[in-house]
């Protein structure tokens, strides 16, 4: 058993899934309500033997922060980039690589928000890349991956199945995650 394996076990984290047999994707993680997750999302990716990226805002590439961040699968991007060119940066990056695996948070925030960002999506879209679930559930201590979420052209009932899966799923803080779902009654069935 590997270490990072191992201590997620000692912490009382228990994987669930397996990691796609694809050479590129995005991945989607959430909740994310709490620093924690990177650390506990980190030891889980390793305990995989995959390496991912992730993009972070260029500023916090400082020394010696940028360092780290970059050793982490972390990739700058400008500060004042738009939507598109970040998307066509992504897409890019994407292209660059032989194997890439990207984590987005769509609550692009550790704060309670409905407002889910769709970046991710139009990236998928422009480059044909899959889009898989993850997650970390605190209130069973699972971490994981979910199924792909079959990106069809219409955002609106893509990202409702998106939010659906994660109903149920609780971060570390559960009070700061809303799916905008919870108390819908399709939610429960």
């Amino acid at each position: 058993m590997g270490i990072s394996k191992l201590v997620l076990k000692l912490l009382g984290w228990k994987q669930v899934g397996d990691f796609p047999d694809v050479d590129r994707a995005i991945i989607v993680v959430a909740p994310h309500t709490s620093l924690f997750d990177f650390a506990v999302g980190r030891l889980y990716l390793w305990s995989m033997k995959k390496k991912v990226y992730y993009f972070i805002k260029g500023l916090y590439f400082w020394f010696p922060l940028g360092l780290f961040l970059k050793a982490m699968g972390g990739i700058p991007v400008p500060v004042k980039s738009s939507s598109r060119n970040l998307i066509t940066f992504s897409v890019r990056e994407f292209k660059k690589r032989k194997q890439f695996f990207l984590i987005v948070t769509p609550e692009g925030t550790r704060s309670a928000t409905t407002k889910w960002k769709h970046g991710f999506y139009y990236i998928a879209q422009k480059g044909n890349i899959p889009v898989y679930l993850g997650y970390l559930d605190y209130s069973k201590k699972h971490i994981g991956l979910g199924p792909e979420l079959e990106i069809t052209g219409n955002i609106q009932a893509d990202m409702e199945k998106l939010k659906r899966f994660y109903i149920g799923k609780n971060g570390k803080h559960p009070e700061r995650f809303i799916t905008g779902y919870e108390n819908d009654e399709k939610a429960q069935s």
